[in-house]
């Protein structure tokens, strides 16, 4: 086109814009004065969003955003509960390491979509790991599996498939609990309530409180249970303890959601660690079970978990798990597939397992012994001719997994944040792997002044 027809398009935008600009100053006087006042037009500097207020920091991520912005040499994380080494790193296992470098040299591999429910074999291995290889369950194909967004993402799923099928809309959740465990249930739409379970006194299990308090839940009430390592007190109940909350739950028809964010963690065992939730689905009964693979095997920002619902029979199976794929599609689709492929591949593999359960092994007994440096270093300080830290503090060592529940207050904990630089979350819980035999000092020193010096 020659740059005469370049001109007179122009021109003929530009009487077009001319003509609208006078259209708009022939409107009334009142028109106008409402344009002025839009609150588009009256600054465009402003937000939409000016009215939206600062939202606090979660309770227990924030503690890690003060943590980092902390200049002291001497500080200490024992907020979020991730695994350290003795050095104090994040430690990524040597068995994930060549599990994902067999995946990098598959070249057959592809990034496809994962079906809605993931991916099948880890599906498969996962109900086989918590279950147990011989389940009845899943031998008759009673158990639907799917995989989700870690531990979190499976509660979500189970709760919005229990919110829209479930006759029952309560559950009750043990006090305390983790801090995030009110908010999924309560936003996938089920009535949240609490079952006593931590007895501040004994630093240990209120189990005649908890029995009370399930018994007088109305019938078909959904009762979450952390399978070990309760968080955040690191207390469980015992075997025996566990039958008894069996026979009630069955008898009043009670619904068990079990939280395993720990498997194999707690006592370097994965069987042991599984016994809980093996328990009642040797019953016959049903049962929700959210696994997480974030910190038995260290792959926290891989976000790999998955829900299993124990059902009656295998056609009850095959209908729920239909309806809880229409609760995950519109949520986020489908999963990803690398952390669930790292997952199936040392489950699958008889070598990579063994060196698996090796590894976290070590992982539970360095925790452990952790626990035991840390009592005898409370025993050993003296203040001010006080030998010893006041109290007993036993209940370090008794208590079980990534968590200690050390019973301090929160004017308690603010002290040693304040003197010490020692982070944790006001409730007095701190995380044993991150501690070190360095660290060990500091930390009983901390505790020592603030049980002695605050009240």
């Amino acid at each position: 086109m020659s740059s005469g027809g370049h001109g007179s398009a122009t021109d003929r935008r530009l009487n077009a814009l001319f003509r609208h600009l006078s259209s708009s100053a022939r409107m009334d006087p009142q028109q106008l004065n409402s344009i002025a006042a839009s609150p588009t037009s009256a600054n465009q500097n402003d937000s939409v969003f000016s009215h939206v207020v600062r939202a606090p920091e979660d309770p227990i991520l924030g503690v890690t955003v003060a943590y980092n912005k902390d200049p002291s040499p001497v500080k200490l994380n024992l907020g979020v509960g991730a695994y350290r080494t003795e050095e104090g790193k994040p430690l990524v296992l040597n068995v994930v390491r060549k599990a994902e470098q067999q995946l990098v040299n598959d070249r057959s591999r592809v990034k496809e979509y994962l079906p809605i429910v993931g991916l099948a074999e880890f599906n498969k291995l996962s109900a086989k790991l918590i279950l147990g290889a011989d389940s009845p369950a899943i031998r008759e194909n009673r158990v639907t599996t799917v995989q989700c967004l870690s531990g979190t993402g499976s509660l979500r799923v189970g709760a919005e498939f229990l919110a829209r099928h479930y006759h029952q809309r309560t559950i009750y959740i043990p006090q305390p609990t983790w801090g995030n465990h009110p908010k999924v249930f309560t936003l996938a739409g089920l009535s949240v309530k609490s079952y006593r379970y931590y007895d501040p006194a004994t630093r240990g299990l209120n189990f005649q409180g908890l029995l009370e308090d399930l018994g007088s839940a109305p019938a078909g009430a959904i009762v979450l249970l952390h399978a070990c390592a309760h968080n955040p007190t690191g207390v469980d109940p015992t075997l025996q303890q566990w039958e008894r909350i069996r026979q009630l739950m069955r008898s009043k028809g009670l619904l068990p959601f079990f939280d395993s964010a720990y498997q194999g963690f707690a006592s370097g065992s994965l069987d042991s660690d599984a016994q809980s939730v093996r328990m009642f689905v040797a019953d016959g009964g049903e049962c929700f079970i959210a696994q997480s693979y974030a910190k038995n095997l260290g792959l926290y920002g891989e976000r790999v978990g998955a829900l299993s619902i124990v059902c009656k029979t295998a056609d009850v199976a095959g209908r729920v798990e239909s309806q809880v794929k229409l609760v995950i599609r519109p949520m986020y689709s489908n999963p990803p597939i690398h952390g669930a492929s790292i997952v199936a591949a040392i489950l699958r593999d008889r070598d990579l397992f063994n060196e698996w359960t090796f590894e976290l092994k070590a992982m539970a007994d360095r925790i452990i012994s952790m626990r035991q440096k840390l009592f005898d270093a409370l025993r050993a300080r003296e203040i001010w001719y006080i030998a010893g830290t006041p109290g007993d503090w036993s209940h370090i060592f008794k208590q079980i997994g990534m968590f200690t529940f050390t019973g301090l207050n929160p004017q308690q904990v603010a002290f040693m944040t304040k003197d010490y630089h020692i982070y944790m979350t006001s409730d007095g819980r701190i995380s044993m792997a991150g501690l070190s035999s360095k660290t060990v000092p500091h930390l009983a020193d901390a505790i020592h002044a603030a049980v002695t010096l605050v009240s």
